[in-house]
């Protein structure tokens, strides 16, 4: 009969607790941008859009990474 694989290692408490605080640091650009936008009078200059994008593309990479953190392989 077939065996069932086993179950990965746990993942370490400081491996953890390391990608929450990358994660968390990686949303403070997303956060920057988003006052950015809110704080402009509805007329947003072409030359800021490709910064505002990289950054909320960062604060995403940082959600996901705080999401894997919290998974619990």
């Amino acid at each position: 009969m077939s065996e069932t694989p086993s179950p990965p290692p746990p993942r370490s408490g400081c491996a953890t607790a390391l990608m929450v605080i990358f994660g968390v640091i990686l949303l403070l650009p997303g956060i920057c941008a988003l006052i950015f936008v809110a704080d402009s009078s509805f007329h947003l200059d072409s030359r800021f859009v490709p910064p505002l994008v990289l950054a909320l593309l960062a604060a995403f990479a940082g959600v996901l990474l705080i999401a894997a953190a919290r998974k619990k392989s």
